[in-house]
């Protein structure tokens, strides 16, 4: 098909299917990871191994006969699995409306290919079976290139729509067990990666949720019956609140360090904290608790020392922003609220948070260790932390300072070795400390070559069992690269007690 037209319309199909595929399927939905979009992994996986050999096809045969039907089939079935595709997409997520777009021109650019093309099959129909060998030129090589492309990515979402099952996530209801029956709980930050478990928990144990938000299109995903509002003035003097889960805060890590940027990170958590505040000293019946947000970082950056809620702290920025998040909760002890300031470590799950970030270049063999490598990365797995937290709300002799990580934080290069070793990769290189250094300043050094090395002490001596207190068991299961859940590492926990 020495046709300069066809050849422009194949390439830019191949230009807005790259897109769908890295942008879309593997960067905002993360497909992969999503155990609800096996069927659609399946259909993807199809049909990039049909777009495989059309393009190989194309590139470097003429087909004629019986070959030429098989050919024209391969095109047809692509047809029909695309629209099987487009109504799978329809009933199982919500599509960005890029997506919508570029669906359609992809729809409407196959049309066009097929239309050029139709003649020639027609013709190569009716001639003697053969495939005969050709050459196209650099035309040829983009073909192969994009066959490659393409199954990579056929074999890749096969393999995750096997993998679905295995990301299937423990009840929720059981992660509040904690908590007495038919609390009220007001979530601020409840549309974030670590509130929306929250609040589906909460919801599934029967409790009574109220959660904050900005963002309406964002409560969409909630799980319901579930309040949401807009503000606090939304609530009234009369409404009842058993409890305040405050986790609200502009993201830490996804820009630069300006000036103004570091002004919203900080003004976020205070501003909301305080109108927190002014709600509870309007309230006809105060909360008996206020569950507030904070982060590991209060410590600053520290070396080997192991740190626990006794540890002082050392000068950063992350510890500026841990203190002062904390000194505007600390008032409300004084209204006779007990306040718990959970002090966060790295989130894990595969659905957001840092993990989510890694896991693609990871399963495509661009993962290593950060710098060094030696830093410390004290974790904690998201549902551990959402039981950490129906823990703080129910039991009253948790207050002040509580750190809300794992028993047995890892290195960098440990957690880089674990992680490759659950997603079966190799993990050979090191992302050099001067360039995350140079590319991200303060929040590179911060945040990725340096760290603290924390453990739970309070939740320890509380008698709080972590389902997840080991790294590398933890990755094996969250990443379906095994079944069922662990709980080792028992004599390790029992040492920190």
């Amino acid at each position: 098909m020495d046709n300069p037209v066809l050849w422009t319309l194949i390439s830019i199909q191949i230009v807005m299917g790259a897109f769908d595929t890295l942008v879309h399927h593997e960067g905002s939905e993360r497909l992969a990871w999503r155990a609800s979009q096996k069927t659609e992994l399946r259909l993807h996986g199809v049909r990039n191994f049909f777009y495989a050999v059309i393009f190989l096809c194309f590139g470097w045969v003429e087909p004629h006969g019986v070959f030429t039907v098989l050919l024209t089939t391969i095109l047809v079935a692509e047809v029909l699995i695309t629209l099987w595709d487009f109504v799978e997409e329809d009933m199982t997520r919500k599509l960005p409306w890029t997506e919508r777009i570029n669906h359609t021109l992809l729809a409407l650019n196959y049309g066009a290919i097929l239309a050029l093309a139709a003649p020639v099959l027609w013709h190569w129909s009716f001639l003697p079976s053969a495939l005969i060998p050709v050459s196209y030129g650099w035309w040829s090589v983009l073909a192969t290139v994009s066959a490659l492309g393409v199954g990579l990515f056929s074999a890749r979402d096969l393999f995750a729509a096997a993998r679905s099952d295995r990301l299937a996530r423990p009840d929720p209801a059981g992660l509040v067990a904690a908590l007495p029956p038919r609390r009220h709980i007001l979530v601020t930050g409840g549309t974030g990666f670590i509130g929306q478990r929250l609040v589906e928990a909460l919801v599934s144990g029967g409790h009574f949720v109220t959660v904050l938000t900005r963002d309406l299109g964002k409560a969409e995903d909630l799980a319901h019956p579930v309040r949401v509002i807009t503000g606090l003035d939304q609530i009234h003097n009369a409404d009842r609140i058993d409890a305040i889960v405050n986790l609200a805060g502009d993201p830490i890590a996804n820009e630069l360090w300006t000036s103004r940027k570091r002004a919203r990170i900080i003004n976020s958590r205070v501003e909301m904290t305080e109108a927190l505040k002014a709600l509870v000293r309007r309230l006809d019946n105060k909360p008996a608790c206020l569950i507030n947000g904070s982060a590991i970082g209060w410590y600053g950056l520290h070396d080997d020392e192991t740190l626990t809620e006794e540890a002082s702290f050392k000068p950063a920025f992350v510890h500026d922003v841990c203190a002062r998040w904390e000194q505007a909760a600390r008032p409300l002890e004084q209204d006779g609220l007990r306040v718990v300031l959970l002090r966060i470590g790295l989130v894990l799950g595969v659905e957001g948070g840092i993990l989510a970030k890694l896991l693609t270049p990871f399963e495509f063999g661009g993962g290593g260790a950060m710098g060094s490598g030696r830093q410390w990365m004290s974790w904690i797995e998201r549902d551990d932390l959402v039981r950490i937290i129906a823990r703080a709300v129910a039991d009253e002799t948790l207050t002040g300072p509580v750190n809300a990580t794992a028993p047995v934080p890892v290195r960098n290069a440990d957690f880089t070795k674990a992680l490759a070793k659950a997603l079966h990769r190799p993990a050979f290189l090191r992302l050099p400390a001067w360039l995350l250094s140079t590319a991200l300043g303060d929040m590179g050094r911060e945040t990725m070559l340096a760290g603290q090395r924390v453990v739970p002490a309070k939740l320890v001596a509380a008698g709080f069992r972590f389902r997840h207190p080991e790294l590398a068991p933890m990755l094996q299961v969250i990443t379906g690269a095994k079944e069922g859940a662990t709980r080792g590492a028992e004599q390790k926990v029992r040492s920190l007690a």
